[in-house]
């Protein structure tokens, strides 16, 4: 008995000395009003995932002004910074961007150094932050600059993450790369990071549990029969140049041109290369329909289809929820995610997390088997695509191993694995590269980076993002 005991307070022991405390920052978070793509997803699922790995867990993002200002959501601490900013700009987490991230930057840093970085490192507690994208730059630059002051650096590990290539050329690398190890999503973004003369690791974007959620039968049933006889493709995704929506409309055309009964289900955002795409696809002949539906979920969904069965595209406007979502990559003969620059892909992943065919790209999407878990797409003919649909259906069995294929080859990308298979090994190697650095006197892994930032490349004049000397 004794020594069942004596094992069960070792286990405990050492669960708690593991045990580390995170702090995630981030302009987008969990609210709605945080939401605008897929960092907030990426956030969301590190954040979870860890907590039920059995980690403290600290989010700190623009949050709703209308919710508590701390608040715990299961094991996850949600903190909403620049609230009092956000009140003025109802319009979303971007809304009022500059002077939020000004304020973050400013204000965040020492109350987050003071009352839990610099009391968990004084006491042994591992710390790691994990912050996301440029709007959180300064603020990086911020508590590396006060744990300094204090002493205390060297103790606490410190990400900084690409998730794309947005305002880059504000970004002060050289500095980054002395404040932090920096991260990306995928191979291709560390390629692209190499012009700037940076070697970064790679975190992939992930899935939470409920991507993989099938959607109802009754839905699937009522979603193809509303499209019997019709080739229903779909598209998610922003209204810009680099996501070919033209692309998507001369498919349609072609499609229509071969006789054939094509339907674009089409959900852009609030971007005003919107009206070039509408403009494109009524100079096709083709007819574009908003439906006035603003019901959620799959109901809303197979409403918006039932009342507009004679358009070729339905442009859809109702909030796209993930019940939606899954159902609409499921039913689809294919989801066209194959953008011009793509550093992740997050939706060709949840089309393949729902059973359904991703066409993708030829960037970012290191998930993707050409053939055998998803279609790639590597021209700009929309013959391509025609072709490669008329095969998944002269060949049933090829399109249902691959959607096989698909639902296992994402599996590896739940939050939960890349946490436990990439994350944290991660850090543990940058734990023992510092301690064995400090024994043998020299710099550990970030100081590495920047040794690798000089050789590679001259620091260059920008325009400056700091609110706070340098």
């Amino acid at each position: 008995m004794h020594c069942g005991k004596h094992v069960t307070n070792v286990t405990r022991d050492a669960r708690i000395q593991n045990m580390m405390q995170f702090h995630l920052l981030s302009f987008e978070g969990p609210d709605d009003y945080a939401r605008a793509g897929g960092v907030a997803t990426r956030v969301t699922g590190l954040a979870r995932a860890l907590a039920e790995a059995g980690h403290e867990c600290h989010v700190w993002f623009i949050g709703d002004p209308e919710l508590p200002g701390h608040e715990r959501q299961g094991e996850v601490h949600l903190h909403r910074w620049c609230q009092w900013i956000s009140g003025y700009h109802p319009a979303g987490v971007y809304d009022g961007e500059e002077g939020k991230r000004v304020d973050y930057a400013t204000s965040l840093p020492p109350f987050l150094v003071e009352q839990f970085l610099a009391p968990a490192l004084r006491e042994g507690q591992r710390t790691v932050i994990l912050a996301e994208e440029w709007h959180t730059v300064d603020a990086v630059l911020h508590v590396d600059l006060l744990l300094r002051r204090q002493g205390l650096r060297e103790r606490a590990t410190m990400l900084w993450n690409a998730n794309n290539t947005y305002s880059f050329e504000r970004i002060p690398w050289n500095r980054l790369a002395q404040a932090a190890i920096i991260t990306t999503v995928s191979r291709y973004m560390k390629n692209l990071m190499g012009v700037q003369g940076l070697d970064p690791l790679v975190i992939a974007n992930g899935l939470e549990p409920e991507a993989f959620v099938l959607p109802e039968r009754d839905a699937v049933a009522a979603f193809r029969a509303q499209t019997r006889g019709r080739t229903v493709v779909a598209k998610v995704a922003r209204w810009h140049p680099d996501k070919r929506w033209l692309y998507a409309v001369d498919t349609v055309k072609v499609m229509k041109q071969r006789g054939g009964r094509p339907l674009l289900l089409a959900r852009g955002g609030v971007e005003s290369y919107g009206t070039e795409v509408y403009a494109a696809a009524a100079a096709a002949g083709l007819r574009v329909v908003e439906p006035d539906c603003t019901v959620r979920g799959a109901s809303g969904l197979l409403a918006a289809m039932r009342e507009n069965r004679e358009a070729d595209i339905l442009c859809l406007r109702m909030p796209l929820d993930a019940e939606a979502r899954r159902l609409l990559f499921r039913c689809s003969e294919a989801v066209l995610a194959n953008s011009e620059h793509e550093p992740f892909g997050l939706v060709g992943l949840e089309t393949m997390a729902a059973g359904g065919i991703a066409c993708v790209g030829t960037s970012g999407e290191d998930y993707a088997i050409p053939g055998n878990n998803a279609l790639a797409l590597e021209t700009n003919d929309p013959n391509e695509l025609v072709s490669l649909l008329s095969g998944l259906r002269r060949r049933p069995d090829w399109g249902r191993a691959m959607r096989g294929a698909a639902r296992r080859a994402a599996e590896m990308y739940r939050y939960s694995s890349i946490v436990e298979r990439v994350l944290l090994p991660r850090l543990e190697w940058l734990a023992g590269s510092s301690q064995k650095s400090e024994r043998d006197g020299r710099g550990g892994a970030r100081q590495r980076v920047t040794e690798r930032w000089h050789r590679n490349r001259a620091a260059t004049a920008r325009p400056p993002i700091a609110v706070f000397p340098r």
